[in-house]
């Protein structure tokens, strides 16, 4: 395999799908050894990572196919546990190839640690104290991180915030540091915990929390497409999903699922790469209401020719260095398979495909409806569950969606049946 432009891959077997992948990630033979071996993170490296462990969680790592974003090629690691995502996907990065396929941007790697200050008897003027004394406070920050510092990275900005509680009136620093190719959340929330005294000190109230925040705003990543009409059946079709879509920016109930197909495609990468699924979440859905209301993540628009047109933005806190990105064996060959070469190229590919996976479900919703594609896959899970195989296993699967009967104890009567 020499592009991600791939037609017939599901039709391999997985052993010739590895072969293909490690032709083009450059994948050498331990390295297939250890994506063929789902115990291959080993027992005492697991309890290492987290505590009480018991024993290993297994789940599929697929691979989203046809992905283009900047002008590269992508082979896109996919770990759930969902039928139809990565297919999905993969279709709907196909029909982005013909007008170039993805494009995206990125903010940068700056993330943002919080430091909470309590009964400051002047806040306003608080806010003003510390901001005069904000090169003292960036020095003593990057004083704690200097190999960050020395790569280029470190602390870059103070701002302050005074906002209402519940138990009174808060001032709120915002230390803003340049965490490079790392998710970053030691680096700044060490550097909170050294502040917090000196921050004490300048407002003569009391320090409490001191953490990072998940809301990554300064660390944005976008990307955007378009998809010729002629791909999707004509500007009827293309009419069809901006309704979709518009009910799901005007909607919370809609856009929580709307959101959910999006995360279907995030969460998969974020997962693969050993990068922190809950933060990257987290930090979407509260992206989503910066307005004050819960809305789509997506866009989508009709251009003057008619074709769709499509645009995500989102926090991305992710990174290459530290944490399961750095320990865990098949999440290191996941990263060399995308060939990434920095935290805000990942997270490019990652808004991508959350962008294509969006597609995927709202076409499928304003056209034959999302069941069709699930149905398909669910009755192919159900056949394999039972036993069937090869030409058996298509067979089975082919009645029982002709017949509309996709259930298990169907799909064992066929198994019996065309076993004899």
């Amino acid at each position: 395999m020499k592009t991600s432009d791939f037609s017939g891959f599901y039709k391999l077997s997985v052993e010739e799908r590895r072969k293909e992948v490690a032709e083009f990630a450059g994948l050498t033979d331990d390295e297939l050894a250890t994506l063929a071996d789902p115990s291959s993170i080993g027992m005492e490296l697991a309890d290492h990572m987290i505590e009480n462990v018991v024993g290993m969680f297994a789940l599929p790592l697929g691979i989203g196919l046809n992905f283009t974003v900047n002008g590269k090629d992508y082979l896109v690691p996919m770990v759930g546990e969902e039928a139809s995502v990565v297919a999905a996907a993969s279709h709907a990065a196909k029909l982005a190839r013909p007008a170039g396929g993805f494009f995206a941007s990125n903010t940068g790697s700056i993330m943002i640690a919080q430091v909470q200050l309590t009964d400051v008897a002047d806040p306003f003027a608080a806010k003003m104290r510390i901001l005069e004394q904000k090169d003292r406070i960036m020095a003593a920050c990057n004083e704690k991180d200097p190999v960050l510092v020395n790569f280029g990275g470190g602390m870059v900005d103070v701002e302050v915030r005074v906002i209402d509680s519940k138990v009174g009136p808060m001032v709120v620093v915002h230390l803003i540091v340049n965490t490079l190719d790392a998710m970053g959340a030691n680096a700044v929330n060490t550097m909170a915990e050294a502040i917090a005294p000196t921050l004490a000190e300048i407002t003569g109230g009391t320090a409490y929390l001191r953490i990072l925040s998940n809301l990554a705003v300064k660390r944005l990543v976008r990307s955007r497409c378009v998809i010729k009409k002629e791909a999707l059946g004509g500007e009827e079709v293309v009419d069809k999903i901006l309704v979709a879509y518009a009910f799901a920016a005007a909607d919370p109930f809609r856009a929580a699922t709307h959101n959910k197909g999006i995360m279907n495609g995030i969460t998969p990468i974020v997962l693969a790469t050993g990068n922190d699924t809950r933060a990257i979440e987290s930090g979407c859905h509260a992206y989503a209401s910066r307005s004050g209301v819960y809305t789509s993540l997506t866009t989508w628009e009709k251009t003057k020719d008619g074709d769709l047109a499509g645009g995500i933005e989102v926090p991305m806190a992710v990174g290459l260095v530290g944490g399961a990105t750095k320990i865990h064996p098949t999440a290191k060959i996941a990263v060399k398979i995308l060939g990434v070469k920095s935290a805000a190229e990942l997270g490019m590919v990652i808004a991508s495909v959350g962008l294509a996976q969006n597609l995927g479900a709202i076409k499928a919703l304003a056209t034959e409806g999302i069941q069709r594609g699930h149905m398909s896959l669910h009755a192919r899970n159900l056949a394999t569950t039972v036993g069937a195989r090869g030409e058996l296993l298509e067979k089975i699967v082919a009645q029982m969606i002709a017949e509309k009967q996709v259930r298990m104890e169907y799909a064992q009567e066929l198994f019996e049946k065309y076993s004899k």
